[in-house]
């Protein structure tokens, strides 16, 4: 998806949109660097944290380790493709080599927000679980988040799997491209941007807006009730709202992308200088959210860094 869209910007952005091509160049490559090295060292340690603590084994933790390495799938495979874009537009490695390449830069940082979006419905769902009803048995256990968890990649490749067919890499006079060899290309985009986007995204507003009013018609326990109720609730409520910022953050990072697909779809004559340079924001702030969910694990859990500090002694 992305590299079909980045050829058709090529073709079509104004040239007079450049106000320093050097400063610009230097900046993006700045803010990729920064993006792609944050990415993989905090997802990685997110990883770490929990394969490490034994009381973090959790259906939530487990979700958002799944999260954590579909993340680095992104700017593994994307990131370096996105900085050589910048100075040059043809393909650098031909053959076999090349025509894989071609094809997974494209499958998988696709299947990465796939099994994210995934990801965070599952973790809604736990926390509607443990809030809504609090004394039944988890509607996700331990015992089955394996089997979620893999589904949530096997649906992912499935639906990205044309993917692997509809790219292609060709030969042309000025060197290699990578592109799209499926005529009605926007026809299968559109379904799965509302089918794998737009409806868990309602979905996960839907379960939050119930455990949001679930919370405010509990009472808050006081002394009689017993610390240890008490604490549990805190607890509870802390994990709620880690889950809520990354949803919040995933939602921000995610929305202007949609925007740009969905303006490249269906209104694709709108080039303006002002229009490219919200494509690259759209484009950046997708990127920026394969780095924050880590951040975010970090600052709104005492868990997170407790394990962190484990990890490094």
């Amino acid at each position: 998806m992305s590299e079909y869209w980045n050829s058709t910007i090529n073709g079509t952005q104004p040239s007079t949109c450049y106000w320093n091509p050097t400063a610009e160049k230097f900046g993006k490559t700045f803010a990729l660097c920064l993006i792609f090295l944050v990415s993989l060292a905090g997802n990685t340690i997110i990883g770490m944290i929990v394969y490490k603590t034994k009381a973090m084994r959790k259906p939530i933790n487990f979700f958002i380790v799944n999260m954590a390495m579909s993340d680095l799938l992104f700017p593994a495979f994307r990131i370096p493709k996105d900085i050589q874009l910048l100075y040059t537009d043809s393909w650098l490695i031909g053959g076999s080599l090349g025509q894989a390449l071609c094809k997974l830069v494209i499958f998988l940082p696709d299947i990465s927000v796939t099994v994210s979006i995934q990801s965070l419905v599952l973790i809604a769902v736990d926390r509607f679980g443990a809030v809504v009803f609090p004394l039944r048995s988890p509607l996700i256990s331990s015992k089955l988040c394996p089997f979620f968890i893999l589904a949530t990649w096997i649906i992912a490749m499935a639906v990205h799997s044309p993917y692997l067919f509809a790219f292609k890499l060709v030969e042309l006079p000025g060197g290699y491209f990578c592109g799209i060899a499926l005529a009605d290309y926007d026809n299968y985009l559109v379904p799965i941007l509302i089918v794998f986007y737009l409806i868990p995204l309602v979905l996960i507003i839907i379960l939050y807006i119930t455990i949001y009013i679930k919370l405010k018609s509990q009472k808050i326990p006081g002394e009689q009730s017993g610390n240890a109720g008490q604490q549990r609730q805190q607890r509870e409520r802390n994990v709620l709202k880690m889950a809520v910022a990354i949803v919040l953050e995933f939602k921000v990072c995610l929305l202007p992308y949609l925007i740009r697909l969905f303006l490249l779809i269906f209104a694709s004559e709108i080039w303006s200088c002002g229009f490219r340079y919200f494509v690259f924001f759209a484009s950046l702030m997708v990127r920026i959210n394969c780095a924050m969910n880590p951040c975010i694990c970090l600052i709104f859990s005492r868990n997170y860094r407790m394990g962190l500090k484990t990890l490094f002694r």
